[in-house]
């Protein structure tokens, strides 16, 4: 019933962009906190952004001044931007919902030349 759906991923250059999305089906999106996590090879999973159902937001430290995470309740979808990728940013992506938590499949960010 539940499912978040991310794509946006890819391959990209230092020093580009890259957006990523997260449809959401089977909550209520519009109560829901959304974050965005990412686990490198061999890293333990983080925290990346998030977003409340009031619009409050907050960063990593590792990627404050570079990504914003936004949603639009219409389409039941939140996005993260990433600018300025760096190397150390090539990771797996996943979108989570809480009360409850649920996770997406995640999509794969690569950042190299």
């Amino acid at each position: 019933q539940v499912q978040l759906v991310e794509s946006g991923g890819g391959l990209v250059q230092p020093g580009g962009s890259l957006r990523l999305s997260c449809a959401a089906s089977g909550i209520i999106f519009s109560i829901n906190t959304m974050g965005w996590y990412r686990q490198a090879p061999g890293k333990q999973r983080e925290l990346v952004a998030a977003i409340t159902s009031r619009g409050s937001t907050n960063f990593a430290d590792s990627v404050k001044g570079r990504f914003t995470i936004s949603r639009d309740n219409a389409k039941k979808t939140v996005y993260l931007q990433m600018n300025s990728l760096k190397p150390e940013d090539t990771a797996v992506y996943y979108c989570k919902t809480s009360s409850p938590g649920y996770w997406g499949q995640g999509t794969q960010v690569t950042v190299s030349s």
